[in-house]
């Protein structure tokens, strides 16, 4: 499906997921600062405990607490925070119940930490609440807060039981502010304001992951939003020759008859063995990259490239990243 043909406006919960080392955390950052392009406000927000957020953009260790960490092309803010489930108990317990107090002593004691071992889909419950407020709250005059909110989330063997926490908490609170709780952020990650993007890289097993975790998630009835395929790498051959060293009908003799003509003399014949070693390799990874897009296709969403950066992700990267995701219509 062609990436313009989704308009994201409309959206306004981004949770971003993909399997480890495609790049989940980048793209969400980037993601977040082209959202926030041209004078809107995102929060970007992770969960796993990771810091991934304050590496990323160069910064110390993130605070409990919203805070700016980065102004976008064009004017606007992006925002961050680093959940932690512990600060999250504290908050519920003093929201639902009027015990923080009492929460700070659990916490000492352990009990915080026994609860959600012994639950782990409470404290799901605990982070993606705390997400699903920001998206929803609202300023003195009625308007929300962030324009958007990026979630960064756990991979995407995990996502669809993570999002889908009125199940999770379906055998610990069938009435009560948990209940309540839980479904009240239920109808949030379920609503048309929310999309799960799915990062992957043009490799089998990131792709497989990526078609399991999209069928998973709508089979649970929650919404996908788009693929974001990273560390994209540009072909600088022609087709036809990728064809031609494909099928093995790379001309040698003509690549060492050209490196004579270049001044090579010596070990011309040897250098274009080699060189055409690298074209037929070039040539196989790109044929194989061809077959993982056409799999991609299957799933029928939108899809984005991002570019394969060949001096890593700085802040300089990051904003590169930010700007390709702007152009090809995904904020």
């Amino acid at each position: 499906m062609d990436s313009r043909d989704t308009d994201w406006d409309g959206v306004r919960l981004h949770v971003v997921t993909g399997k480890g080392g495609t790049g989940k955390t980048t793209v969400a950052a980037a993601l977040a600062l082209a959202l926030a392009s041209g004078g809107r406000k995102v929060l970007l927000v992770e969960v796993e405990g990771r810091q991934g957020i304050a590496q990323i953009f160069d910064l110390p260790p993130l605070p409990y607490e919203e805070r700016r960490i980065a102004v976008a092309p064009s004017g606007g803010d992006v925002y961050a925070l680093a959940i932690d489930p512990e600060e999250a108990m504290l908050e519920y317990m003093e929201m639902f119940y009027g015990m923080r107090r009492a929460g700070r002593a659990l916490t000492k004691m352990g009990i915080v930490d026994f609860a959600t071992t012994v639950a782990p889909g409470f404290r799901d419950v605990l982070v993606t609440g705390k997400t699903s407020e920001a998206v929803r709250r609202r300023g003195k005059n009625g308007k929300r807060i962030y324009d958007a909110v990026v979630l960064d989330a756990p991979p995407t063997g995990r996502i669809s039981r993570f999002l889908n926490v009125t199940q999770e908490v379906a055998g610990l609170a069938r009435v009560g502010p948990i209940k309540n709780h839980s479904d009240l952020v239920s109808k949030v990650v379920k609503s048309p304001e929310t999309a799960v993007h799915f990062i992957t890289l043009l490799e089998e097993m990131p792709v497989q992951e990526t078609l399991d975790g999209i069928a998973e998630l709508r089979s649970a009835g929650l919404p996908p939003g788009g693929i974001f395929i990273n560390m994209v790498r540009e072909s600088l051959l022609p087709q036809a020759t990728l064809d031609s060293a494909v099928k093995g009908r790379f001309d040698v003799a003509e690549l060492t008859l050209g490196l004579k003509a270049a001044g090579l003399s010596d070990g011309a014949s040897t250098v274009a063995e080699a060189l055409a070693e690298e074209v037929a390799e070039h040539a196989r990874r790109t044929e194989l990259e061809r077959a993982e897009r056409a799999s991609l296709a299957e799933a029928t969403l939108p899809s984005y490239e991002l570019p394969l950066l060949a001096d890593g992700v700085d802040l300089s990267g990051l904003y590169e990243l930010a700007e390709a995701i702007r152009t090809q219509g995904a904020a």
